[in-house]
Order: structure tokens, then C-alpha cells, then sequence
């Protein structure tokens, strides 16, 4: 099953230029998320999500996509696994993204096939567009002038309440080394696209000392202090 015969009923117009197109979102950040759904609201997209490799292959078996956007630090792999997969899949979705805050990610994710890469964080409707867009067969992109407002999206702040009590719940186990590695990058990507700089600082932090091999204690308690200042509305995003 894909979205063929709901693309066959929805064109394209010039404010809703994804009009007709289903968008899996790989993500596990649901802030991240919620800003995806805005800037799908407002093209005209249906949006699918996944919070993790093993769903989005749930998703897949069950329905072809027009486009994924996948995240490439996920809590059970990397998405970068994913858009392999999918880049030699047949039939193959029309367009495979990949998106994330570091600096390598776009190297990454071109190499495992991905048709084009969003940069964190996503909040430009026209950026969002012009991705999405410029990664679809030509036949299938809408012809003519878009009119679009470009006013940047604000997600829900209780989706960012979500993702500091998910990172709560796994820095509760400081002894599992590759929960804290994931919990470093997630919250470093949540904190970039809330805007929140010391919490970003913070994660970096403790990313850095890992990789250098020193002890991390500290950092992880500074995280788990920062995380609950934000859960208890001590800080606002």
C-alpha cells in the first residue's frame, strides 16, 4: 500500500505545495517532531511517526511513504542503517532525507544514499519545502509560483516537557555507557532546535568527555540537574 490514489485526488496548489504527499518522520524527539507536523500542516502533508528504527520498519511493511525524513541519532541505531535500506529498496520511496544537528550528519546520511538533508533546527516553511521539493521525481513536484509565509514554526513546549522527562528516565541508568551516548546527542539535538544553550553546552560536554575517555560524573550530573530544572519550570524555553 502507498499513497497513490490519495495523490491521485489532491494536487499540489501554490500555498499547499505537498499536497497529496504521506511524510514518515523518523524522529524521537517529540519537540522535533511537533515542529515537523507544523511545517507538514502548513504544505499540506500528512505526516506518519516513528520514534525509533524498529517502528519505522513497522510502518514500512505496512504502507510505501512519498517521502521519509529520518533522524540519524535514534534511540536503537542509526538512522543512517535506515536510509541505506530504503535507498536500495525496490520500489524505492521518492524521496529519502536525512536530518540532524551535527556538523557531520549531511556527510553521513548523502553517503548512505539519502536524497537530500535538513539541517537542525527545522523551523523555515520554505527551507522545509525547498528540500522536500528538490528530492522528488521531477513528475511530481508541483509547476508554477508558491505562495507561501515563511513565519518560523513554534512547537508545542509540552513536547519539550516529553523529551526532558524521556531523558530523566534514561539518565536514571548511568551505568549503561551506550544509554548515556545516546542521551548526550539526544538532548543536544532537543536542546539546539528549543534554542537552549546551556542545556546544548551541557550535553556537548559531556559527548566530549566520553570521547576523551575522562570521567564523566560530573557532566552526567549536571545534565540530570539541568534536565529536572526544566521539567519543574525552573527554566523556560
Amino acid at each position: 500500500m502507498d499513497d497513490t490514489d490519495l495523490a491521485a485526488h489532491l494536487r499540489p496548489t501554490a500555498t499547499r505545495p505537498l499536497l497529496g504527499l504521506t511524510i514518515l518522520v523518523v524522529e524521537d524527539s517529540r519537540y522535533s517532531c511537533d515542529a515537523m507536523r507544523l511545517l507538514c500542516l502548513r504544505s499540506g502533508a500528512r505526516i506518519r511517526r516513528a520514534d525509533c528504527l524498529k517502528s519505522a520498519r513497522r510502518h514500512l511493511q505496512v504502507y510505501r511513504p512519498s517521502a521519509v525524513i529520518i533522524d540519524l541519532g535514534l534511540p536503537d541505531g542509526s538512522g543512517a542503517d535506515l536510509i541505506s535500506e530504503l535507498a536500495q529498496a525496490c520500489p524505492r520511496v521518492d524521496a529519502i532525507l536525512g536530518t540532524s544537528g551535527d556538523s557531520f550528519a549531511q556527510e553521513v546520511a548523502l553517503a548512505a544514499g539519502a536524497d537530500g538533508f535538513l539541517d537542525k533546527p527545522v523551523s523555515s516553511v520554505v527551507q522545509f519545502q525547498n528540500v522536500i521539493l528538490g528530492a522528488l521525481p521531477a513528475e511530481r513536484r508541483p509547476k508554477g509560483p508558491r505562495l507561501v509565509s515563511d513565519d518560523p514554526v513554534c512547537p508545542d513546549p509540552l513536547a519539550f516537557r516529553d523529551d526532558m522527562a524521556h531523558a530523566a528516565d534514561v539518565l536514571d541508568d548511568r551505568e549503561d555507557d551506550r544509554a548515556m551516548a545516546y542521551v548526550g546527542q539526544f538532548l543536544s539535538g532537543v536542546a539546539r532546535s528549543a534554542g537552549d544553550h546551556v542545556l546544548q553546552q551541557a550535553a556537548d560536554d559531556l559527548t566530549d568527555a566520553r570521547r576523551a575517555g575522562r570521567p564523566v560524573q560530573s557532566n552526567l550530573a549536571r545534565l540530570a540537574a539541568l534536565v529536572q530544572d526544566r521539567l519543574t519550570d525552573r527554566v523556560a524555553i
